[in-house]
């Protein structure tokens, strides 16, 4: 995988944590909050692509041959995956815009503190575990610690970003980010079928 190859995994995986920073973004506007949020989403997104490749090089005497295939498959149904969620995300604004208008003065909880924070983290880390299963069965160690780097950065950073910008991207854009991200990786998955 080339520099602006993994860049362009680590901006697709970062999808999911840009909707979830702006949707939290609405309420945590404090400095602290955005910290925490970006620095967990960047340090999971680091990891779970680690994690993703230890559990795939155990594996690979067994699915060598197949590799490109595999990691093809397993980005393209991320992709997939990421594609449908994003558009059906449209449902859960509007449950949650009902529950304003029924309760007003309802606060929400702060979701950069606690279990809130790790289950979001989780949450949106799953799909770099995928990626990582397939694209270490294709990269290096050295290359893998290096894409690892790029995608926890690049998360932390898109989560902030995300964060900062709130109700205004999920207005405008919101739903059309992950879908976006979806094909991107799907783009990835079918381009590792030629090495």
């Amino acid at each position: 995988m080339t520099l602006v190859e993994i860049f362009l995994l680590a901006l697709a995986l970062s999808a999911d944590a840009f909707s979830v920073g702006a949707v939290v973004g609405a309420t945590a506007c404090e400095r602290r909050q955005r910290f925490r949020l970006s620095f967990h989403f960047g340090l999971f997104q680091t990891l779970m692509p680690l994690l993703g490749a230890l559990l795939g090089r155990v594996a690979v005497e067994y699915l060598e041959a197949y590799t490109h295939w595999i990691a093809c498959g397993l980005l393209s149904a991320i992709g997939v995956k990421m594609i449908i969620d994003g558009l059906s995300e449209k449902e859960g604004q509007e449950a949650a815009e009902k529950t304003r208008e029924r309760n007003p003065d309802c606060v929400p909880a702060d979701r950069t503190r606690g279990w809130s924070l790790v289950a979001l983290s989780l949450a949106t880390s799953i799909d770099a575990l995928g990626a990582g299963l397939g694209v270490g069965l294709v990269l290096e160690t050295g290359r893998l610690l290096f894409a690892a780097a790029v995608i926890g950065v690049t998360c932390g950073t898109i989560t902030w970003l995300g964060m900062r910008s709130g109700a205004l991207v999920r207005r405008y854009a919101g739903r059309w980010v992950e879908p976006a991200g979806g094909l991107v990786l799907i783009g990835l998955g079918i381009r590792m079928l030629w090495g």
